[in-house]
């Protein structure tokens, strides 16, 4: 019942899910402050939408949230990605599964991240007793591991987790990590010619320079303009071999583009681990449906059990949608067709047959005859995105 409404009223507090329902505001908070396996209910959800030959991989990564008061549970300093500052407010954490092949994903599990593992003020260090955000999202992953389908095996994450503590607990976990790295990362080539006899044996050749690529394989062109360089190197940092993906952007004239990708994974392809951190943008599109059309950022409660429950609901709710479209489009005439996911449509969907159920109950129509006419599929579709 939650999600549906979730759905439909969108902009989420006590008072808006009342309004859309026969439960009373109070039942809504209530409810709120009760406990539920939301990992469980994803978990199930993602499964109903698994065709069975789709390629998935683990995606993580956080949000931030706007909050206004002093009184909320978790109310500290986060990065803001959208103002590209730190800033006062609220932050989540969401691990999620990705389908690389229909470039779909689907919430798993999220998480508030607490006040006391948000960055310290300028001034302030952290002792090693302190629990950290990495430590957080580790407990989180380690938590949302046993839901993950066997076939799971690559975790994609965004430069801020190549860290080696992040890096050594996914790797414990049994997750292979693809991820970022800054340009001047300190990496070092392996050494192959011959060893000296005595003594220590020579292990690196010198730096990696991106300046010189020379010396790293050349895959090929992925996209027009964009092409793939790849090497076995030893991370200074991380302290483990990884593949490393350096690609060149030359697409758009006068403007080069870099980035530099690694996997631990070192058997893996350059290719697949360009495909895999191309694939984790799909989480950003989650949080984004998430947060204009199913309430993620609407809580009104400060209390840390309602805010947990209102998150959660709203990530389950977007999963819903996913699967109860998915449902209807391989239903359709046009199920050979590939499945395209717009919330846009699906909320305005769901608001026009919430109305006409309500026209026809509080009108006492006949509800057979009318939804059997050919226009009623029409109203339903008023104002819906053109696919």
């Amino acid at each position: 019942m939650f999600p549906a409404i979730f759905i439909v009223c969108g902009k989420v507090n006590f008072t808006n899910l009342s309004r859309y329902s026969d439960l009373s505001e109070k039942t809504y908070r209530r409810h709120f402050g009760k406990a539920y396996d939301f990992v469980r209910l994803n978990a199930h959800s993602i499964e109903l939408c698994d065709s069975g030959d789709a390629e998935h991989i683990a995606v993580m990564d956080c949000s931030f949230l706007e909050k206004s008061g002093r009184k909320t549970y978790g109310l500290g300093y986060f990065y803001n990605g959208s103002a590209g500052r730190v800033e006062k407010g609220l932050e989540v954490s969401l691990v999620s599964m990705v389908d690389v092949d229909h470039g779909i994903g689907y919430g798993l599990s999220i998480q508030q991240t607490p006040a006391e593992c948000a960055p310290k003020q300028q001034g302030k260090t952290a002792t090693e007793t302190e629990i950290t955000r990495i430590d957080h999202y580790l407990v989180q992953l380690q938590s949302a591991r046993p839901q993950f389908a066997k076939t799971v095996r690559i975790l994609a994450v965004d430069g801020f987790y190549a860290k080696k503590k992040f890096i050594d607990g996914a790797v414990a976990l049994e997750l292979e990590v693809v991820g970022k790295l800054r340009i001047d990362a300190n990496l070092r080539y392996l050494y192959t010619g011959p060893q000296k006899n005595r003594g220590a044996k020579r292990k690196y050749d010198g730096k990696v320079n991106l300046t010189d690529l020379s010396r790293l394989t050349v895959v090929g062109e992925v996209e027009p303009g964009v092409k793939l360089y790849t090497a076995v190197v030893w991370h200074v940092s991380l302290k483990r071999l990884i593949r490393v993906v350096y690609l060149l952007d030359h697409s758009h004239p006068g403007q080069l583009g870099q980035a530099l990708l690694f996997s631990t994974d070192v058997s893996l392809s350059a290719s697949d681990i360009w495909r895999y951190y191309k694939a984790r943008y799909q989480i950003e599109f989650i949080f984004r449906d998430a947060k204009q059309f199913t309430g993620l950022s609407d809580c009104q409660s400060t209390q840390k059990h309602k805010l947990d429950f209102h998150i959660n609901a709203s990530i389950s709710a977007l999963n819903i949608a996913k699967v109860h479209s998915l449902q209807q489009h391989l239903a359709s005439p046009q199920s050979q067709e590939p499945f395209v996911f717009s919330m846009a449509s699906y909320k305005r969907r769901a608001l026009n047959e919430y109305l006409l159920e309500q026209f026809i109950s509080m009108l006492d129509l006949d509800p057979t005859l009318i939804k059997l006419h050919p226009n009623f599929q029409k109203l339903c579709s008023i104002g819906l995105i053109a696919s």
